[in-house]
Parts: structure tokens; C-alpha cells; sequence
């Protein structure tokens, strides 16, 4: 995937911190819809992590790999700090509600076989 830090620099720091130290791997995806998929929880089953993100919305589009921020109905001003979410299908209600991260840029056929439990193994930080 590639993130996009001018969209949303304090929540892609956030992601990279994390990702970079590990806190991702063995985590499960515990949402698995035909729309999206949604992963990293550390409880497991989307009710861990901690809401103290701010939401950053941009002008950026939800469309097919776009990658996003998960967060509760309310606040809606407040995002958590572990899950992230992949759409599988272009989702415009997200767009301006939600934090975009990035997109994916390849891979979405491994993305779109994704099943409730599967794990995250590892990420790997690329630069450009």
C-alpha cells in the first residue's frame, strides 16, 4: 500500500510506529464483508485499541483498495489507533467521515480472499 502523509500525517505516523514495532503481527482480521476487510485489532474482535486518533478527514476517495481508519459512530472526530480497514468495493459514504491512509497499489486479489481470522504475518515498511 501506499500512504499518503500529506492527507493525513499524524495518523500515518501513527500506522508506521506501529507497524514498524511489530504491533500488527498476529493480529487477525476480525471483519470480513464483501465491502471491506478490518484487522489489527489487539483484542481481536474490534473492540480494542484506543480512540485518541483524530480524525482526519481529506478529499480523498474511498474506491476499491483505499485504506482508512477505523473509529466508533461517536465522536465521530476521534479515530483508534490499531485498526485500519482495506475497502474491497468503491464506498463513497466513507468519503469526508472517515481517515484515509492510503491506497492499495498491489495486491488486492489477496486482499479479496481474506477470511474472518486470518492473520497478519508481517508488515514491511518500503520507502520510495
Amino acid at each position: 500500500m501506499e500512504l499518503q502523509p500529506k492527507l493525513a500525517p499524524k495518523s500515518v505516523i501513527n500506522y508506521l510506529n506501529k507497524w514498524s514495532s511489530g504491533t500488527c503481527n498476529d493480529k487477525t482480521f476480525h471483519r470480513v464483508e464483501d465491502w471491506v476487510v478490518q484487522g489489527c485489532d489487539p483484542k481481536g474482535d474490534g473492540t480494542g485499541g484506543v480512540d485518541s486518533l483524530p480524525t482526519e478527514t481529506s478529499s480523498a476517495q474511498f474506491t476499491v483498495g483505499a485504506v482508512g481508519v477505523a473509529r466508533k459512530a461517536y465522536p465521530k472526530d476521534v479515530s483508534n489507533d490499531s485498526q485500519f480497514f482495506i475497502v474491497k468495493k468503491d464506498s463513497t459514504f466513507l468519503n469526508g467521515e472517515y481517515t484515509y491512509l492510503g491506497k492499495v497499489v498491489s495486491g488486492m486479489d489477496v486482499v479479496n480472499k481474506i477470511t474472518v481470522g486470518d492473520k497478519i504475518i508481517d508488515i514491511q515498511i518500503l520507502t520510495k
